[in-house]
């Protein structure tokens, strides 16, 4: 009986994580909210997802560190955080998306405000979303 209770609570417990890996197909759906203000453009300037200039390009987001695309003009929230040692992975960026400039703040201790105003809603959108960026991204 031990060993099924304990399949079952680790079964519970390994759900989260796994639910947390996204579906890049329904991110790519997910992401038209996004290209309002973002665009995603490779290093060779090759245009992935045509999109805004509002944000900053998305490409290669995964272990980027926060507020460092080159010439674009970042909140001092957002460089406060990247100096704090943000690095972009699915967590942050989750975190981020759902309530930007509260998130910005509890990260860097800093005071101020982001410039993203969109929060994205649901959790599953940010992975997917996630998982959509990582799959248009550049190969690890």
């Amino acid at each position: 009986m031990k060993i099924h209770v304990t399949a079952i609570v680790l079964a519970s417990l390994a759900a989260p994580a796994l639910a947390q890996d996204g579906d890049a197909e329904a991110g790519e759906k997910a992401f038209r909210q996004c290209k309002a203000c973002h665009s995603v453009v490779d290093d060779a300037g090759e245009t992935v997802v045509k999109g805004g200039q509002v944000g900053p390009n998305l490409y290669g987001l995964s272990g980027r560190t926060a507020g460092t695309v080159e010439d674009f003009n970042y909140s001092d929230l957002m460089v406060a955080a990247g100096e704090a040692g943000l690095e972009w992975d699915q967590e942050s960026f989750t975190g981020y998306v759902q309530d930007p400039t509260p998130w910005l703040k509890e990260y860097s201790g800093e005071d101020g405000r982001g410039k993203m105003t969109f929060k994205l809603r649901k959790e599953e959108d940010a992975a997917d979303i996630w998982a959509y960026l990582a799959s248009v991204g550049p190969e690890s």
